[in-house]
């Protein structure tokens, strides 16, 4: 797989060779600094813009191959910003993504003059981040490349120096999301793997190695599962061929007395949907059943490696929903690790099983201040928000606002969707407590009252169905694969913001 350097250097010296890239804004004037190393960089860009209706817009990108004047430079990018006037409102992680988009395989200096920005370290760091996220790719199967496109600079290393006038300051600010952009590159790389690959255990086995970073892990084999009487979880399990388990993660970066925040996943490594068999058409998508699992191994590698302060609990239930003789049915009934009873209306509604025997386990055993569940539970939140926005249900406003402001500042964005009674009797059964879907009609709320049931009223939760989000997400200027990573970003802005001591 490609691999991605990052440095940071003085702008203090011309780059004589490669790739160079410099910033305009619409009034396609590069900033002093650049001027007084590239001189004559101005009038270049203004001649070339006019041939090429080149007009400064914010992410738009003219490329000049060895522009006359400037000897040893191969080609000269320059860089849109926009109007100065919404200076305050730059996406610097999409203009880092749109350098590595241009640069990808080769080396670039970018002169990043930013005078005038408040906090240029901050800008710099959230380019670098960017650029490591857009440069991702997953191509560990793939043996030969073709050579008529550009896939054989897959695995050139793209190398991006940042020439800046504090290259310490751009370096400390950096460092924090750089191990926030391994953690999202170690969710995308979990919800890539195929699922002969990245079975439940294998999966477990892939989470241990976060100990490498400071997490201490625990997994519970199948055996252990049904002695402690998670049936639910284990049932979804019943029709494969591999064994179920959970593995439990611990970041303890906090004050020894506090009590930690959980995240909770699902981690379906494959659903066929089971007896309840799901269409063949686009079933191999179903891999990646487990991109909430994977949110929550990333996010507890990035909490880790940055050093959060803050203790954090990552519990994630792996499981594989297969059809075979030992399968669960529909119209059978399992208590639950609460004790509450569930009659199985439809086997491929078994993610909620999964969390619901998680959620008990977690609140009953590590006694946390809230919880967060991610899962790609529904296609119902699909049709209600497309791919855009993830479903957020709560029992907390106060959790909700966070995660709304944290979504916006990310731009892993978050909608608020209904929980009420008249919701939660739709999934009231005749036989048992409760069944396990309430139907076509309002799909992603039936399913967040189901989990309701399995947390305590006073203990703040959310529930975030990322099924439109957490894979075959729609291309932006820092992910264009298939796995997005989502919900990385997202949840550790919001520990940055609201759950970190001092």
């Amino acid at each position: 797989m490609r691999t991605t350097t990052i440095d940071f250097q003085p702008l203090s010296t011309a780059p004589s060779s490669g790739n160079v890239v410099v910033f305009v804004r619409d009034d396609l004037a590069p900033g002093k600094a650049v001027e007084d190393l590239l001189p004559g960089i101005e009038a270049l860009i203004r001649r070339a813009a006019a041939a090429d209706t080149f007009k400064g817009k914010a992410l738009a990108v003219m490329s000049l191959p060895a522009p006359a004047g400037f000897d040893g430079i191969e080609r000269l990018h320059v860089v849109g910003l926009g109007p100065a006037a919404e200076a305050a409102k730059q996406d610097w992680r999409a203009v880092g993504g749109v350098i590595a988009g241009r640069v990808s395989g080769r080396g670039a200096t970018v002169l990043a003059d930013l005078a005038g920005i408040e906090t240029p370290s901050d800008a710099i760091a959230a380019m670098a981040l960017g650029a490591r996220l857009r440069a991702y790719t997953f191509d560990l199967y793939k043996t030969r490349k073709k050579k008529d496109d550009d896939s054989e600079t897959d695995t050139i290393p793209t190398r991006i120096s940042f020439a800046v006038a504090d290259p310490d300051a751009a370096r400390s600010a950096d460092e924090p999301w750089a191990a926030v952009a391994a953690g999202v590159t170690l969710a995308r790389n979990l919800v890539n793997e195929p699922p002969n690959i990245l079975f439940p255990l294998e999966f477990a086995r892939r989470a241990e190695a976060l100990s490498e970073v400071g997490v201490e892990v625990e997994v519970l084999g199948e055996a252990r599962l049904r002695e402690i009487g998670m049936r639910a979880l284990v049932a979804v399990g019943d029709g494969s061929a591999h064994d179920s388990c959970v593995a439990l993660m611990r970041w303890n970066g906090g004050a020894p007395d506090d009590a930690p925040i959980a995240f909770i996943g699902k981690g379906v490594c494959f659903d066929s949907g089971g007896i309840s068999i799901k269409p063949s058409g686009g079933m191999e998508d179903m891999k990646g059943d487990m991109a909430g699992a994977a949110a929550v191994v990333g996010l507890m590698h990035a909490l880790a490696a940055r050093k959060a302060k803050v203790n954090v609990i990552g519990a994630i239930g792996l499981t594989e929903n297969m059809p075979d003789g030992k399968a669960q049915r529909p119209g059978d009934i399992v208590t639950t690790l609460s004790g509450q009873t569930v009659e199985m209306v439809n086997s491929d509604a078994e993610g909620r099983l999964v969390l619901g025997d998680v959620l008990w386990y977690v609140q009953d055993r590590f006694k946390p201040t809230l919880m967060i569940d991610l899962a790609t539970l529904t296609g119902a939140v699909l049709v209600a928000l497309g791919q855009e926005h993830a479903g957020l249900f709560s029992n907390s406003d106060e959790l909700s606002d966070r995660l709304i402001s944290a979504g916006r500042h990310t731009g892993e964005k978050v909608w608020r969707l209904p929980l009420a009674p008249e919701y939660d009797k739709m999934i009231d059964s005749k036989f048992a407590d409760m069944k396990n879907t309430g139907g076509r009609h309002g799909g992603s709320i039936t399913a967040a009252q189901f989990l309701q049931r399995f947390v305590r009223d006073d203990l703040p939760w959310a529930h975030l169905d990322i099924a439109g989000t957490g894979m075959n997400a729609p291309k932006s200027e820092i992910n264009t694969g298939w796995s997005s990573g989502w919900g990385v970003r997202l949840l550790d802005q919001l520990v940055r913001d609201h759950y970190e001591g001092a």
